[in-house]
């Protein structure tokens, strides 16, 4: 069982550094700490269990009710460390896999690279010699 001195550590560790979009592989660092710590690090790595239908056995029944409850717990986790432009974005995604994906998708190392290779291009664009300004502007 944690104790209120464990939670009160891992939620100032959230708050601290909440997500705003430049910081993501920070913010999902800190996350996994607190996830793990709660014993819900494998929610985030695990498929997405379907709703069992009629016809599913109790421990089908018993599996999608845990992993329910753990991916409540963890897109909590997940929209309280955020910014509110942020939580605004992703409160009606349905998994906190749904979110993480659409994150590493937005603010990913990927995408850093990226953006840098453009930046590095844009800023090697110069104009050629003879060329006036106003054909540009």
């Amino acid at each position: 069982m944690i104790s209120m001195k464990s939670v009160n550590l891992l939620t100032s560790l959230l708050s601290d550094n909440r997500l705003i979009r430049a910081n993501f592989s920070d913010w999902l660092r800190n996350l996994n700490i607190v996830l793990n710590m709660e014993a819900l690090g494998y929610n985030l790595e695990t498929q997405e269990i379907e709703f069992p239908g009629g016809d599913a056995t109790s421990n089908q029944h018993n599996a999608y009710d845990m992993w329910s409850a753990a991916d409540t717990r963890v897109r909590c986790y997940m929209l309280a460390s955020m910014s509110n432009e942020l939580q605004k974005q992703h409160e009606n995604m349905k998994s906190s896999r749904e979110i993480l994906n659409n994150l590493r998708e937005l603010y990913g190392e990927n995408n850093r690279t990226a953006r840098y290779e453009i930046s590095k291009e844009l800023f090697r664009v110069r104009i050629q010699e003879g060329t006036e300004v106003t054909a540009h502007v």
